[in-house]
């Protein structure tokens, strides 16, 4: 059940209650929490209700609540910018939102209006906007999620839901900043099967992916880099990422098959390779032939994309104990291409020829 004439009501803290900001050079990601916060919630008879914008504060949530026991959660990843001339803008919310929406339906929970929740994040988003950084580079990130809240335990969808959206003000995902990171091909773990859940943004994926990133990180790796569940041979994605690989001169990616997330990102990627006549092939990829490659010489580049890092450029590559420097571990240019051009349609610092810019009134 989808509400269409859904009220949103606004609960403001006062001057005096508000936050104190952090420091702009030292935000880290996902460290601090705005003054407010959106939340509606969802029953089987109501549909969605009591939509408000009100004070950042702690749910109480039933001990028996279905999202504890059976996994149903769900979310997404968006950012609004600070323009130079101080235009606060959003990048591509509805796609997040209709992907919202069809991880939803992979995961039994009720869709969301999109229209009404793009009102919702702009509302949101102008309430803090001075929590938006200046610094250079630096955001104000969003995390729209859904969970089940029923209080039941079997198996089975929850009746009830409560839908909220977060902001955080963030400066760099990674601590190498826009510098070449290190990535370890996990070959044991697997992230996502066939028929599985590996194309929802649900909770389960990141919960799956823990350890092998844990073990990772304690070998001196920044993130993992998956390979197909079935054969451990073909390239999936980074940790938190899509990945992309530039091979003789040619762009590639794991095609959208059921088991990566279609980033936001990786699509506007495409779409830039493609505006600038790059050849972009959307295909299987085994990491024998990166290897292969990385070693004869036509490896020239290996980069992810997503919506927190935006663009990664991967430096070194270890598979089965063996490391391969991929453009001598630096960063190549078509990721330095990529990554200027984003931020700068993302600041509104250059023409939008694809209008994925939104801005906040």
């Amino acid at each position: 059940m989808l509400t269409t004439d859904l009220e949103i009501t606004v609960h403001k803290l006062a001057p005096e209650q508000l936050k104190e900001k952090p420091d702009q050079q030292s935000l880290g990601f996902g460290q601090y929490f705005t003054d407010h916060m959106f939340v509606m919630h969802w029953s089987r008879e109501r549909g969605w209700y009591d939509a408000k914008i009100h004070p950042y504060q702690d749910f109480a949530i039933d001990p028996a609540a279905m999202v504890f026991h059976y996994g149903q959660a769900i979310f997404e990843g968006m950012k609004a910018y600070r323009s130079k001339g101080g235009e606060t803008l959003l990048f591509r919310p509805e796609s997040n939102l209709e992907r919202m929406n069809k991880s939803a339906v992979r995961m039994c929970m009720p869709r969301l209006p999109v229209d009404r929740m793009l009102q919702a994040i702009k509302a949101l988003v102008y309430l803090d906007r001075e929590w938006i950084p200046t610094a250079p580079g630096a955001t104000l990130y969003l995390r729209p999620t859904m969970i089940a809240t029923e209080p039941a335990l079997g198996l089975r969808p929850s009746q009830e839901y409560i839908f909220f959206i977060l902001a955080s003000p963030v400066g760099a995902y990674y601590a190498e900043g826009f510098n070449p990171v290190k990535i370890y091909v996990e070959d044991t773990y697997v992230r996502a099967v066939p028929g599985g859940v590996g194309e929802a943004k649900t909770a389960g994926n990141y919960a799956a992916s823990v350890k092998a990133l844990t073990e990772a990180q304690q070998k001196g790796f920044s993130q993992v880099l998956w390979l197909d569940a079935l054969e451990h041979k073909y390239i999936e994605e980074v940790g938190t990422s899509n990945a992309f690989f530039v091979i003789n001169g040619e762009l590639t990616t794991p095609p959208l098959g059921g088991t990566i997330l279609p980033g936001i990102t990786r699509d506007s990627v495409l779409q830039l390779a493609r505006d600038w006549g790059l050849q972009v092939n959307e295909r299987m990829l085994s990491i024998d032939e990166v290897i292969a490659a990385a070693e004869d010489g036509s490896l020239q580049e290996v980069f992810s994309s997503g919506t927190a890092a935006v663009i990664s450029p991967l430096g070194e590559l270890n598979y089965k104990g063996k490391s391969v420097l991929v453009n001598g571990g630096s960063t190549g240019p078509i990721a330095q291409r990529l990554f200027d051009e984003l931020q700068a349609i993302q600041f509104g610092e250059q023409e939008d020829p694809h209008n994925w810019m939104v801005r906040v009134a």
